[in-house]
């Protein structure tokens, strides 16, 4: 397992391995040292928990080009690590979303801004936990804001991706999609327009009607498949809007709340992956 932190969710995936008699080793991604011409051949799946996307993104590459099976692959992450390439890669699958535009210049931005209409949303192409999300309610705010993302160093602020705020009530749904199933999703309520649980979103069991489960699913497959999250926005006339898609998904509140064990559907997947000795017990992954 390729890690950032041993958190809640990566403990649970240790413990669901050894009780499928795998012995895990562990590689930290802040100390890993890839030798491009030294293949690495002792692991017959590698499962990337990366927190960090460029870092967890290369490191990908490399594995792959060496012939290692990995979970979620290196297309997964860069679809899904990346607002812009999701988005495309669901409206390619025909799947609502929430009205965005991309555009590259604080004046287009605010040309775009008044199209979309207030209140509206910014978000950083690559970011995640609903961090630097900005809701626009004014031009004078929208001003503010473009003019500090103008101002700051990396190209990647300088890309403008702008949403129409959706007015969810008070909740949106998170599915958690393994293989081609829809396993669980929960509901996840704030007081806050951002419901992320690390943001402090409480979370609730939602059952998986048919309509999730086919949006989610559908989600899954047009983002490269693997074990991933959806989010889910349910709009002011009762329509389910697939707004993003996670690939290096926390589960810990889903599972708390659901009871079913996803640390565990992510390991049988894994083993899937792998070659077929690492069923048999002390093969590392």
């Amino acid at each position: 397992m390729l890690y950032t932190k041993l958190r809640t969710e990566e403990r649970l995936i240790l413990e669901a391995m050894r009780r499928r008699g795998v012995q895990p080793d562990l590689i930290s991604d802040e100390a890993v040292l890839l030798h491009l011409d030294r293949p690495w051949e002792a692991y017959d799946a590698v499962l990337s928990r990366s927190l960090g996307h460029w870092r967890g993104l290369h490191a990908l590459w490399v594995l792959e080009t060496w012939g290692v099976p990995t979970l979620n692959n290196s297309g997964v992450a860069g679809v899904c690590g990346n607002k812009l390439l999701t988005t495309l890669a669901l409206l390619r699958a025909g799947l609502p979303v929430p009205r965005t535009a991309v555009t590259f210049s604080p004046a287009t931005a605010k040309q775009a801004l008044a199209e979309l209409g207030y209140p509206a949303v910014a978000k950083p192409v690559v970011g995640s936990w609903g961090r630097l999300l900005a809701r626009l309610s004014t031009p004078e705010e929208a001003d503010a804001v473009l003019e500090h993302k103008a101002a700051l160093a990396s190209p990647l602020n300088h890309v403008y991706y702008l949403q129409q705020y959706v007015n969810k009530p008070g909740r949106d749904i998170r599915s958690f999609v393994v293989g081609n199933e829809t396993i669980c999703a929960i509901y996840r309520y704030s007081s806050h327009w951002i419901t992320n649980t690390a943001r402090g979103g409480a979370a609730a069991p939602c059952p998986v009607a048919p309509e999730i489960d086919r949006l989610s699913r559908a989600a899954a497959r047009a983002v490269g498949g693997g074990a991933v999250a959806v989010d889910l926005l349910e709009d002011g006339d009762g329509r389910l809007l697939v707004n993003e898609v996670n690939h290096t998904m926390e589960f810990r509140n889903a599972t708390a709340v659901t009871g079913i064990d996803i640390a565990g559907r992510l390991v049988d997947l894994l083993l899937d992956l792998a070659q077929p000795s690492a069923r048999g017990g002390g093969v590392a992954c």
